[in-house]
């Protein structure tokens, strides 16, 4: 079984695992941008994928970027269905504020650099079950409590 890549820009990069023991494989950026506090951009990695059948790619923010910079996946984890074949892009934001970032030496809006990593990718396994509409649901201890409702 293979992960398969495919560059859809000339200076794109295919991702790779920085330790032996990475779960995530670091992706890049194709392009510079400038990212302001709060501002939602989608981010070009100039890249293509196969994935294996059974399985998705999950984007994740990258922990060191996330705490440092507060660069995140705005929609944390994005997933990569197995039939897509289009360009990965990751959405991203910045969530520290301007005030944060000067603090500690960082310029306000974020510079991106081309070939800088931007994300990590995770490939996990999906499983597949029957969808079934049904008029009653099991009774557990929780029930309907909700948001909360297992700390009181």
């Amino acid at each position: 079984m293979q992960l398969r890549f495919k560059k859809l820009h000339p200076e794109a990069k295919i991702p790779y695992y920085a330790t032996s023991g990475s779960a995530g494989m670091d992706v890049c950026t194709v392009e510079p941008i400038a990212i302001g506090w709060g501002q939602v951009v989608v981010v070009n990695t100039g890249l293509a994928v196969e994935i294996p059948e059974g399985y998705e790619l999950q984007v994740r923010p990258r922990s060191g970027s996330a705490m440092r910079r507060g660069l995140t996946v705005v929609n944390s984890p994005g997933t990569i269905d197995e039939d897509f074949r289009g360009p990965i892009k990751v959405i991203l934001t910045v969530v520290r504020s301007p005030e944060e970032l000067a603090l500690d030496g960082m310029e306000h809006p974020l510079h991106l650099d081309a070939g800088e990593r931007i994300a990590q990718l995770v490939l996990k396994k999906v499983e597949r079950l029957p969808i079934v509409e049904v008029t009653e649901l099991s009774e557990t201890e929780r029930g309907e409590g909700g948001l909360g409702s297992t700390g009181r």
